[in-house]
């Protein structure tokens, strides 16, 4: 890096958040190759995911990709201030795979991009660290996975919480028999809120390529209120609470369990505060669910997810995360508060110890860590994406069921919903033309 560039990067705000969080740029080690990297997406988080991979010392930045081009200047500028080179800038993903030679693709795109995305980086040959949920339909996401094995690449999927330390050592306390039998597990997402008034469409600004923006989903007028960052609550882009949180903390339930499936789902909730979903030229508002619980029957235990955007959740003190109620007591895995064991009769209460390196909650660093050490030996990353894959399924099964009205069925080795032709129909969607659903 320049002296004068790096000037400008102690400068920036990100760049002094990016040199607190990560004392230096390292030389890259092992094999000591640096891999040509692109992002796609490069807005908050994908830059957040850039800064960490830049700071690991394995990468080459050669490419970023955005429909907003004002995001994407913005991002390249900062690249340059980190690194000195000013990587080249694409709208479309599919001419940088066709001018670039990319090894290692990081995808952080809203949900209905993900499997197309991944898929068109893993056949183009890169190894693809990929936001999760796996997918905006199921079958989209498992055709991701099939392509990941045939070509061999390594896929890691953004679920942190499978490699963050505090995690990590709840998952070794509830697996060593501590909490005993558990037949129920609770996980949920709670947040304040209030009812949504409708906010103006508007002309699609000149610096953003509306069309592919929306992409394979239907087109929706512009409106600021899914971009930047909104798009979470647009069932077109993506899957609400549940398809945002919810593969966070159902990948806990399965990772604790073991399970890869449930047996039957049942999902119900609405937007009783909220409010009834507008969508007119005149204007629109979000069309997730405000609160949602959905019940997972797995072989040996109960699973619920529930989730609400009003009321908070004050009288538990913890707006996130999963109790295991077992024999002995009862778990709560939290997300940013650690973890905490409550026993049975008036006994002590144990208590996560404490993790220095787990300051934000995200552990981004030792799952971008992990994703090129598996990149360089072969093995699959702790996050594969199989394992995203499932988590996925959960929080998918959940919105099927919420749409249909009623519980559904689920043979997870076929990954069909039998005997229901109006929910399996829900395991892929129409896309939008010219795109194609994967069938890979």
């Amino acid at each position: 890096m320049s002296p004068l560039n790096r000037r400008r990067f102690l400068t920036t705000t990100a760049g002094a958040a990016a040199l607190s969080s990560f004392p230096a740029i390292r030389a890259q080690d092992k094999s000591g190759k640096k891999y040509k990297t692109a992002l796609i997406g490069s807005g908050w988080w994908g830059m957040n995911i850039l800064r960490v991979a830049l700071a690991d010392g394995r990468c080459d930045v050669v490419a970023l990709c955005d429909v907003d081009q004002d995001e994407l200047e913005v991002s390249a500028d900062e690249v340059d201030g980190l690194t000195g080179k000013w990587p080249n800038t694409y709208t479309d993903y599919r001419e940088m795979l066709e001018k670039e030679e990319i090894e290692v693709a990081i995808i952080s795109t809203p949900d209905h991009w993900h499997a197309l995305q991944g898929i068109a980086c893993i056949e183009a040959g890169a190894h693809v660290f990929v936001e999760k949920p796996t997918g905006h339909t199921i079958q989209e996401s498992r055709a991701m996975v099939n392509a990941a094995r045939a070509a061999d690449r390594v896929v890691q999927v953004g679920m942190h919480r499978r490699i963050g330390p505090h995690h990590v050592s709840g998952m070794e306390f509830l697996k060593s028999g501590n909490v005993g039998d558990i037949g129920m597990v609770r996980a949920f997402a709670h947040s304040a809120g209030g009812p949504e008034q409708p906010t103006p469409n508007m002309p699609t600004p000149d610096y953003i390529d509306w069309d592919m923006y929306c992409g394979p989903a239907p087109m929706r007028p512009f409106n600021k209120r899914i971009h930047p960052g909104g798009f979470r609550n647009f069932l077109d882009f993506a899957n609400g609470t549940l398809g945002d949180w919810g593969v966070h903390w159902l990948d806990q339930i399965l990772w604790w369990s073991e399970e890869k499936h449930p047996k039957a789902v049942y999902s119900h909730g609405g937007r009783p505060i909220k409010g009834a979903a507008i969508l007119n030229e005149k204007e629109q508002t979000t069309d997730a669910p405000d609160h949602q619980v959905a019940t997972y029957e797995f072989e040996n235990f109960t699973a619920v997810w529930e989730h609400r955007r009003f009321g908070g959740n004050e009288a538990e003190k913890s707006k996130v995360g999963c109790y295991f109620y077992g024999t002995k007591g009862t778990f709560h895995m939290g997300w940013r508060d650690g973890w905490t064991f409550y026993p049975n009769k008036g006994e002590p209460v144990h208590q996560a110890p404490k993790f220095d390196d787990e300051k934000d909650g995200h552990n981004v660093p030792p799952l971008w860590a992990d994703f090129m050490d598996c990149i360089e030996s072969g093995n699959r990353p702790v996050a594969d994406v199989e394992v995203g894959h499932l988590a996925t399924n959960l929080s998918l099964l959940g919105m099927i069921s919420y749409k249909v009205g009623r519980s559904i069925q689920w043979d997870g080795e076929k990954e069909m919903i039998p005997g229901d032709e109006e929910a399996a129909a829900l395991l892929r969607r129409e896309y939008r033309g010219p795109w194609e659903y994967p069938t890979v």
